[in-house]
């Protein structure tokens, strides 16, 4: 019986074939393209959603290679960010964004993660405080950072002074032993902290008083925009990812590494923020509710610079729009994949 016998492929012919096969392969086609975030403070659940998509992989099927930096009190990603040392930077506010427009640094927004900043407000419940209004004759214990932030937004809406400010330093003793006292705070951390302390807080949520600021913003440069946009995409529909499976899926694997990250973090706290971050809607309300998390408007961005510039914070001819694009943004990328409400 006559066999056939088995072609064997010419030397270039065989190269060429585990060539192709080689880079059909989505994660063996090229190298990933390694970059840096840096967030605006230690590793808490405001940053779940960049974690999540770096525990399950949304990063590395998304062909970038990411290490998240946590920022702090003595760390400044912004300047960092500015000076090309980050890819990627997280602004807690929108004055951040205006403010590298206003200095013509050529730093962008490119997404929002949340609709709402957390910023608030604690007083004391027994003093009986409704409103903000109720605040604007009491002591205010606010950092450096915040008197160019939120603050400016209390003065021009809500007629409050400089008179009032005493500082902070990010330690909630002094509220703790002194009944008359006001500061600043998270949502998602500090009233938490002061409530385990014994102590019913009142929190006044300056989003819910109409500060119009976004929060958790990604920033890239300019340069980056433009040479490399499909990069930028990538990374900010992963961490849109990212962000729908902390909320509506299971956490633990972005607690994990946060954990790893800020060993001053606790389950407790960490279950307490991811609470609030559902509750409030600070990620998914809003235009985010529609068009998808990570969503910015210019009407949102005008309304904002508005009431700055109402301040002198800016000059009103500034061209506001420089500070973001929304070019990346908008595309309901995740929505299909999560039910809203779902455990």
């Amino acid at each position: 019986m006559h066999r056939k016998r088995k072609r064997k492929l010419p030397f270039f012919a065989a190269l060429l074939h585990a060539a192709l096969g080689f880079f059909a392969s989505p994660h063996l086609a090229l190298a990933a393209d390694q970059i840096t975030f840096g967030t605006d403070w230690r590793a808490q659940a405001e940053h779940g959603g960049f974690y999540q998509a770096l525990a399950l992989g949304f990063y590395e099927d998304a062909g970038i290679e990411v290490t998240i930096r946590q920022g702090g009190p003595q760390v400044n990603h912004s300047q960092l960010l500015a000076a090309g040392r980050l890819d990627f930077g997280m602004s807690p506010n929108s004055f951040l964004p205006l403010n590298f427009a206003f200095q013509e640094i050529p730093v962008v927004a490119v997404a929002a993660m949340f609709q709402k900043d957390p910023a608030v407000l604690i007083a004391h419940e027994s003093r009986g405080h409704q409103t903000l209004s109720d605040l604007k004759t009491e002591k205010i214990m606010i950092s450096p950072e915040t008197r160019i932030g939120f603050w400016r937004f209390l003065k021009v809406r809500y007629n409050f002074t400089d008179n009032q400010i005493a500082p902070y330093t990010f330690n909630v003793a002094p509220f703790l032993s002194d009944v008359t006292s006001v500061q600043q705070g998270y949502l998602t951390s500090e009233p938490f902290v002061i409530g385990e302390a014994g102590i019913k807080p009142s929190v006044f949520l300056l989003a819910d008083s109409g500060y119009a600021s976004y929060a958790a913003v990604i920033q890239t440069s300019k340069r980056m925009i433009d040479r490399n946009p499909d990069l930028v995409q990538r990374f900010v529909d992963a961490s849109i990812r990212g962000w729908y499976s902390f909320l509506y899926k299971d956490p633990s694997p972005a607690y994990a590494l946060i954990k790893q990250e800020n060993a001053d973090m606790t389950d407790e706290l960490l279950f307490y923020g991811h609470e609030m971050l559902r509750r409030y809607g600070l990620a998914d309300s809003g235009d985010a509710a529609i068009d998808g998390i990570g969503m910015m408007t210019q009407a949102r961005w005008q309304a904002f610079f508005d009431v700055m510039a109402e301040d002198n914070v800016y000059p009103a001819d500034l061209d506001f729009t420089r500070a973001y694009t929304l070019q990346f943004i908008g595309k309901r990328i995740g929505m299909d994949a999560v039910l809203r409400g779902a455990d």
